[in-house]
């Protein structure tokens, strides 16, 4: 294997500090041209979709991706702004809130930059940037809240994936999860009382949070416990009895059974079980996205008052609200405890390199 390195290396680059805050991915435009190889990629991901590689070839490409791209498209058009992707400019805010505020706390030094998973920006050409600007400690922190093997798993995969072939490799620090982080809880209840500063508390606060194939669950992945766990968190915070809010799952593909209660059947049941008004809330989602502005505010609001309900209520994701961005530096600070700043004199050590043979 040929190995990537810097030949060229300048010695008197100053060192600095990276954090890279990842999410899953968009499309490049919400086009069906566009959305053919993000599926792809997406869906060819082992850690996604846990089925033999042969005949999940099969179905994909015989398949999938013949007929889910253009439906794909019309839902993100649905959701496309001026900004682009909402997932990817809320990315970019979220870099931009805890750039600042590092700044503010920890002063310079830091180079904070946003990746995909899927799509672009990835995360290996993120990387090369940080390692061309002289990054030699990292703090990776994917956005998703609770730990899940199809997501924060694999981008510890791509990660470690771009490592392999790196000559240089910088100090490391991998946030996996923080579904019980105080300020993210707080933030998350805070969010639900300003909703209800200005909105009538509904007959049921609903979590919902992305799915996944219940088999995952049974082989060990921690994901469904932290989803209750934040839950329970949130509710207590708000000091909500248990038959106010219900935890459901949403975005299930295929015919697997996934995890349960599904976030549109409760919604189809609730009005003949008297619950005529909900409010609901996406705490695994760190930024709206198709998944809460279509699926969610959208196509499930259909459900629920095709069914007989009255109101219905979405809350935004935290997105880059102030609190969210305390939350999240607040999180990073701790992983960056304990890496003192040395001082650095960079022509001196450009000097001394030179001295040795070095051309920069």
């Amino acid at each position: 294997m040929k190995y990537r390195g810097q030949a060229d290396y300048d010695h008197s680059t100053v060192p600095l500090t990276g954090v890279l805050l990842t999410n899953l991915g968009t499309p490049n435009a919400p086009t069906k041209a566009a959305l053919k190889p993000y599926l792809k990629q997406f869906l060819s991901d082992p850690r996604v979709v846990e089925v033999p590689r042969a005949i999940w070839w099969f179905i994909l490409n015989g398949i999938i991706l013949n007929t889910r791209p253009k439906r794909s498209a019309e839902a993100y058009s649905e959701v496309w702004t001026d900004r682009g992707s909402p997932l990817l400019y809320h990315l970019y805010d979220q870099v931009a809130g805890v750039e600042q505020r590092l700044e503010q706390s920890m002063g310079k030094g830091f180079m904070v930059r946003g990746a995909m998973r899927y799509g672009n920006p990835s995360i290996s050409s993120v990387l090369e940037e940080m390692a061309n600007a002289g990054v030699q400690r990292l703090v990776v922190m994917p956005l998703y809240p609770q730990y899940g093997g199809p997501t924060t798993g694999s981008t510890f995969d791509d990660l470690s994936d771009d490592f392999r072939q790196r000559r240089w490799l910088p100090d490391l620090r991998f946030i996996s999860s923080y579904h019980d982080d105080a300020g993210y809880i707080q933030a998350v209840a805070n969010s639900i009382r300003h909703h209800w500063a200005s909105n009538e508390r509904a007959d049921k606060l609903i979590f919902s949070y992305h799915g996944m194939p219940r088999r995952y669950l049974l082989n060990g992945d921690p994901y469904h416990c932290q989803c209750h766990k934040t839950t329970r968190l949130v509710a207590d915070a708000l000091g909500l009895p248990e038959d106010a809010y219900i935890t459901t799952f949403q975005s299930r593909f295929g015919r697997e059974e996934w995890l349960k209660p599904y976030t549109d059947d409760t919604l189809k049941a609730l009005p003949d079980q008297g619950a005529k008004s909900v409010q609901i809330i996406c705490p695994g989602f760190s930024a709206d996205c198709l998944e809460t502005i279509e699926e969610i505010g959208m196509e499930n609001r259909d459900y629920f008052l095709e069914a007989g309900g009255e109101r219905y209520e979405y809350i935004p994701c935290l997105n880059a609200e102030p609190e969210h961005i305390d939350a999240l530096t607040a999180r990073i600070e701790r992983e960056l405890a304990g890496w003192v700043s040395r001082p650095f004199d960079g022509q001196d050590c450009q000097h001394r390199a030179i001295e040795m043979g070095a051309e920069r």
